[in-house]
């Protein structure tokens, strides 16, 4: 894993812009950077893409063990939404996607760690499939990407195709974020390459009835996949409806558990010493003197606490951390020359499908953090 600092492609902007990548820069500094890259091996993308399906597989086994043995005290989820998430478990209610992030040098004898699942809205998922493997065309044509996110996608709508009602699905978001709206338009496309008919309806266009939820016309909805986080759902004014209403929900609610880091304690509990997997307790550190503290439910890095040898090393703010936090070993990011990636890697149809490396100046990955392409020989 090699960081190199090339020369940007001249037109970068207009071939981003192309591809509908709109969001490339933010306050006029790029979030998009292609003045770097980092550079793989073939072994080294085979051990990313072996401890993604290892992590994959403990997580399912561990919403699994959750859901038999009741303990979603664990996860401050309103009781009165429990039956739903049991629904959609034990009607196995499809998934199209997810991703890890994850702690990793390149060190072919240290394995990569997982920080977390980003198991409901995860983003950067149109800069990994698309943007980047265009980048890779025009700079490194000769090189490969562990990409294969766009077949995938493709791949899994097709599959899930004969569990949607009447085989049409609506898509939606709050459309004022042109991250979420480009990343849905994306989704949007892929299930169209599948076959299925689709229709936009932004989020706050969802209408109730009485009895079903409706588009802007009254008609059922009674597909839809929505990227919008459940934990924010199931708090709003129409919350009371998800258990009244049929609606096919994508991604499903049994994804409330995977992507609330109440799983990260769990997940140490039943699978101790896991080389993939970092030490991690509830309510506080226990005997780790170098540890992060993250809340149950937080985005993009918010409320972060990094003690390191008992001492405060990085804080950041945010308005989360009301439900509780977990206490996680710390494992520091690799330092190239300042710069601190994460790897985020997809899961598309229970497989994994690629990476993206988001970078930052600092140990937390935030919303400022910028997007680096990979390649590898």
């Amino acid at each position: 894993m090699i960081r190199e600092k090339i020369a940007e492609r001249t037109n970068w902007k207009d071939q981003v812009e192309k591809l509908g990548f709109s969001f490339h820069s933010i306050d006029g500094i790029p979030y998009w950077d292609e003045s770097a890259c980092y550079k793989f091996s073939i072994e080294q993308i085979n051990l990313i893409e072996k401890a993604t399906q290892i992590l994959y597989d403990l997580c399912i086994e561990a919403a699994e063990y959750v859901i038999d043995n009741k303990l979603y005290e664990h996860f401050k989820i309103p009781i009165e939404f429990i039956p739903l998430i049991e629904k959609s478990w034990n009607e196995d209610h499809p998934s199209i996607y997810g991703r890890f992030d994850l702690c990793w040098n390149g060190n072919l004898s240290q394995p990569p760690k997982m920080f977390e699942f980003n198991a409901d809205t995860p983003t950067s998922l149109f800069e990994a499939s698309i943007v980047q493997w265009q980048w890779m065309k025009d700079l490194k044509p000769k090189a490969d990407q562990f990409n294969s996110i766009h077949e995938k996608l493709i791949a899994q709508w097709k599959s899930i195709k004969s569990k949607l009602t009447k085989r049409k699905i609506y898509f939606s978001c709050l459309d004022e974020f042109p991250e979420d709206y480009v990343t849905l338009s994306y989704l949007q496309d892929c299930a169209n390459r599948a076959g299925i008919s689709t229709e936009y309806i932004s989020i706050e266009n969802i209408g109730w009835n009485g009895t079903y939820f409706t588009d802007t016309f009254e008609n059922h909805i009674d597909n839809i996949f929505k990227l919008y986080p459940w934990e924010w759902m199931i708090h709003e004014d129409f919350g009371s409806y998800l258990l009244q209403g049929d609606t096919l929900w994508i991604e499903p609610t049994w994804k409330m558990l995977l992507s609330n880091k109440a799983i990260l304690p769990i997940l140490w509990q039943l699978f101790p010493n896991h080389p993939n997997l970092l030490e991690c307790y509830f309510n506080d550190p226990h005997t780790m003197k170098s540890y992060v503290a993250k809340p149950l439910l937080s985005r993009e890095g918010a409320n972060v606490s990094i003690i390191d040898n008992e001492s405060l090393l990085e804080q950041t703010k945010g308005e989360y951390g009301e439900e509780g936090f977990i206490y996680q070993e710390l494992s520091k990011l690799p330092d190239f020359d300042g710069n601190y990636p994460v790897i985020g890697s997809w899961i598309v149809g229970h497989k994994p499908a690629g990476i993206g490396i988001r970078e930052s100046k600092s140990l937390v990955t935030s919303n400022t953090s910028r997007f680096i392409p990979h390649y590898f020989l």
